[in-house]
């Protein structure tokens, strides 16, 4: 688990969500697309009728936006993270996660060019979960 910081950018993304939605946010990561990850139970009133307040979100921030729902259970979690990826199941021994996937290609989709998606799956499952690895088998 690391220390979460946020910059002002980033807490003017959480307000506008909070507002917006109605719904406690749990945390916002900004990279490529703005992720906002929502306290459980919450999913269904943050994306709104027909995703009315997610694409109202995206309208007034200008950025593409992902709402994953946050959950205990580590494999729950990135089985949510990783939607709308079918993988047959999540386990974890000794600190490392083993995502085990359906086919190559949703090995490939979960890993990414360059590791870009496995990378990004990692470093938000460590910010609430005490992990050493990720890897897709």
């Amino acid at each position: 688990m690391t220390k979460i910081k946020y910059d002002a950018n980033i807490m003017k993304y959480i307000s506008l969500f909070e507002s917006i939605t109605g719904v406690k946010l749990k945390d916002c990561i900004a990279d490529d697309k703005l992720t906002f990850v929502v306290e459980e139970g919450g999913i269904g009133r943050a994306i709104g009728k027909n995703g009315s307040n997610a694409k109202m979100l995206e309208n007034i921030i200008q950025k593409k936006i992902r709402m994953v729902e946050f959950n205990s259970n580590i494999a729950d979690f990135i089985k949510n993270l990783i939607y709308p990826t079918h993988i047959k199941e999540v386990k974890q021994e000794n600190g490392v996660v083993a995502i085990i996937a359906n086919d190559i290609k949703s090995k490939g989709i979960l890993i990414g060019r360059d590791r870009r998606n496995l990378d990004a799956v990692k470093s938000i499952v460590k910010r609430y979960f005490k992990i050493d690895d990720i890897k897709v088998v």
